[in-house]
């Protein structure tokens, strides 16, 4: 299948001809026999962009690369201008990470995850006056006393949010963002990460299975399809190669030759439905 070529040149602070915020050459993981990524490569600018395919297609595995957890089978990466096995732990300080399950202690308040993930960060100077600016940035101020278990879905997730851009990382890794939120819940989130694109200029890779969200939040997506990219571009770009009137759908569709299958193995069913839950 063809590769739609979507590069373009991007926007925010970050200049024309200068190092990209992800680049992977080659890029593969093998478990045994299995191929999940296959020779992958990818460029992703100054932007907000959607790396979307089936469960198994290995959206995950490629984002555990990039932030670490997982050393590549072969090929290189470049977060942030920085290898990441050569240089992990300088990459793991200019990166966020908020995975899809579920990461902040119910119970602490939400001041005090903030506070652990400022001891974690090292951060210096006056650590109360940048975890009062996160909480009023995410609009939770009025419950950051509050224990975290009594808070609703969508004040957990901006919760997170704010541990994981506490120390201001350069890229931002969302793991399925909205999972598990009601409609409300996910307009919240939506608007904290446009508001953090446009207040600040970080670089968002996210992982979703809503093509309504890809298509409002994505400057480019990729549809990745049996380890490899199927597809690349805007949402708009994607949407006129398929025909008049298509949708995000369609293109998944026309990428992946099936359908958009959010449900997974037994495990990935189960942590979905504990995390959903958890979210309230």
């Amino acid at each position: 299948m063809t590769v739609l070529d979507g590069r373009r040149d991007p926007i925010g602070p970050r200049m024309l001809g200068t190092a990209a915020a992800i680049e992977t050459e080659a890029l593969t993981a093998r478990f045994g026999d299995v191929v999940a990524v296959d020779a992958l490569d990818l460029t992703v600018d100054d932007e907000i962009f959607g790396l979307l395919g089936p469960n198994g297609a290995g959206k995950t595995t490629t984002i555990k690369m990039l932030i670490t957890l997982l050393p590549p089978t072969s090929g290189t990466a470049r977060v942030a201008g920085l290898d990441v096995v050569r240089e992990a732990s300088a990459v793991r300080q200019r990166i966020g990470y908020v995975p899809q399950l579920l990461s902040a202690d119910g119970g602490l308040t939400g001041r005090e995850n903030l506070d652990l993930s400022a001891g974690l960060y090292h951060l210096p100077g006056d650590r109360r006056a940048r975890i009062a600016e996160a909480l009023r940035f995410m609009d939770l101020e009025p419950v950051a006393n509050r224990l975290v278990r009594t808070y609703s879905g969508g004040m957990i997730r901006r919760l997170e949010l704010a541990q994981a851009m506490l120390h201001e990382p350069e890229v931002l890794f969302l793991d399925e963002p909205t999972v598990g939120l009601d409609p409300t819940g996910r307009d919240a989130v939506w608007d904290r990460v446009r508001e953090l694109r446009a207040r600040r200029g970080t670089t968002i890779l996210l992982t979703t299975h809503h093509m309504d969200e890809a298509d409002a939040l994505c400057e480019r997506v990729a549809i990745m399809h049996r380890g490899k990219i199927a597809a690349i571009g805007t949402p708009a770009e994607l949407k006129a190669r398929v025909g008049p009137g298509a949708t995000l759908d369609d293109v998944f569709r026309h990428a992946t030759g099936s359908a958009i299958d959010a449900g997974g193995t037994y495990r990935d069913v189960a942590r979905t439905r504990r995390t959903a839950s958890r979210l309230g």
